[in-house]
Order: C-alpha cells, then structure tokens, then sequence
C-alpha cells in the first residue's frame, strides 16, 4: 500500500466508500499535515487528516 505521504497535489484518489454524491474519486488540492480534497462528483471540498486519509484510500487512480 502507497503511504499517506506519497500523494501530490494533482493526485486522483479512490476511496473505499462512496461520497453520498455516488463519487468515490477525490482530487487532492493541498498536502500538508492535513489533506485537502475535492469530489470529483460534486466539488465539496473536504480537510481530513493524514491518518485518516490512509486507511480511506482504496488506490491512486492519477498521479501528477
């Protein structure tokens, strides 16, 4: 499994649940301590932890 540090800005991500939108793709926006992330279905835009992040993440769909 890719660690929780390895995604860039740009990165595509699929999560292991869907978004109540039907989406289960995420686009990451800004990396830090948090992640922020936008659904690629609806546009919400989501800050969620680092930790969090990684046991979310199904698998890299793009990466920049």
């Amino acid at each position: 499994m890719i660690s929780a540090n390895q995604y860039k800005e740009g990165s595509v991500l699929e999560f292991k649940k869907p978004h109540p939108c039907g989406s289960k793709r995420w686009t990451v926006l800004k990396v830090g301590v948090d992640y922020k992330l936008e659904c690629c279905g609806c546009q919400r835009v989501i800050i969620i932890p680092r930790i969090d992040l990684k046991k979310r993440v199904k698998k890299e769909i793009i990466s920049p």
